[in-house]
């Protein structure tokens, strides 16, 4: 069984509305997301501006 105090509590302000809840919540779960990769060669690749036919090798002759 699950303890209540387990689970983590988001303290919300009584005068808040559903949707302004709903709204928080989106706004916290599109904050949590993974951004775009950083360094390596994603980042030299956008750089240098490489072509985009570049990252398909077959498609050239």
């Amino acid at each position: 069984m699950s303890d209540p105090t387990d689970e983590p509590q988001v303290p919300s302000t009584p005068s808040e509305s559903p949707v302004q809840r709903a709204l928080r919540l989106k706004q916290a779960t599109i904050a949590a997301r993974a951004g775009p990769p950083r360094g390596g060669r994603f980042q030299r690749e956008q750089a240098a501006r490489i072509a985009a036919g570049k990252s398909r090798p077959w498609m050239s002759r």
